[in-house]
């Protein structure tokens, strides 16, 4: 049996202390779908008030 895991993961030196985010990516994912989702739908609404107001 070899004693080399591929699976292993190194510390790279270049990425400091706490270099890996260890938070859950889908929190993220969702964060961002949420603020592109509010600005878009922010741009739509001032869209339609200047073309009520015109």
């Amino acid at each position: 049996m070899s004693s080399h895991d591929e699976n292993v993961v190194t510390h790279n030196p270049f990425e400091g202390k706490n270099g890996a985010s260890m938070r859950n990516q889908a929190i993220d994912a969702g964060v961002g779908f949420g603020v592109s989702f509010a600005f878009f739908a922010i741009m739509f609404i001032i869209a339609i008030i200047v073309d009520v107001a015109a």
